[in-house]
């Protein structure tokens, strides 16, 4: 194996899980399970690749109908499914999950996870002569796996701390189906080989980092304010 491969590969993730830690800097989350959020984030692509290739089996459209299949079902919906299950599972129903930030943490955490072990896939192992792709994936696909896991814990954290029923089961749902909705078109534009649409690349991508900013900046507003209460109490 490359070092220097591996070392580009793994950077990404890296720099994004040290952003999203320091980013929480009120009522930081147990180290431990920060970890095995990770690794079991990074696991997830077992399960995810076993489900892709049962579901590509399956692909017998045509041009741009098989490439949304692949971008919207194939990778979307399988990928933040099993990486929601991992949040779901480990951290969501335990004390630490104690602020809506937290979501946010721990999703992005199982996000990174699963984008480190597919980033080593792709620089490392399968894109090994492109000097090109350990750079536009360290740009592009690995932070946008950061910013589907903020969407997804966004969501998981409404529905966590929310008291109505319907809106609990509402914000659950969501919080598959929006990230998903998200990493489906921005595979969809690369795959869709359709010129005009590739233009809206970057601007999409610019479009989803500022929607999550938005969320991630009010979860952080949020857990100040709550340290404050508690302070004058």
């Amino acid at each position: 194996m490359d070092t220097r491969l591996f070392i580009i590969a793994v950077t990404p993730a890296a720099i994004g899980l040290s952003a999203i830690y320091l980013t929480d800097r009120v009522d930081r989350e147990p180290l431990y399970l920060l970890l095995l959020t990770y690794l079991f984030g990074a696991l997830s692509v077992i399960p995810s690749i076993i489900v892709e290739e049962i579901l590509s089996y399956f692909n017998v459209f045509p041009g741009v109908f098989g490439a949304f299949y692949n971008a919207f079902i194939v990778a979307g919906l399988t990928e933040e499914y099993f990486k929601r299950l991992v949040v779901l599972k480990l951290p969501f129903k335990t004390d630490y999950f104690n602020e809506k930030l937290d979501g946010i943490v721990y999703g992005v955490f199982a996000a990174l996870g699963f984008a480190t072990v597919e980033n080593i896939m792709y620089v490392v192992f399968t894109y090994t002569n492109n000097p090109f792709i350990g750079f536009y994936r360290g740009i592009f696909s690995v932070p946008a796996h950061g910013v589907f896991g903020v969407t997804m814990g966004y969501y998981l954290s409404l529905a966590r701390f929310d008291t109505d029923t319907s809106r609990k089961k509402s914000y659950k749902f969501k919080s598959f189906l929006m990230p998903a909705i998200l990493h489906g078109m921005f595979d969809f534009i690369l795959m869709a080989d359709i010129p005009e649409l590739t233009m809206l690349f970057v601007p999409y991508v610019i479009f989803i980092w500022w929607i999550n900013e938005k969320k991630l900046s009010s979860f952080v507003y949020d857990s100040k304010s709550r340290i404050r209460i508690r302070r004058k109490e």
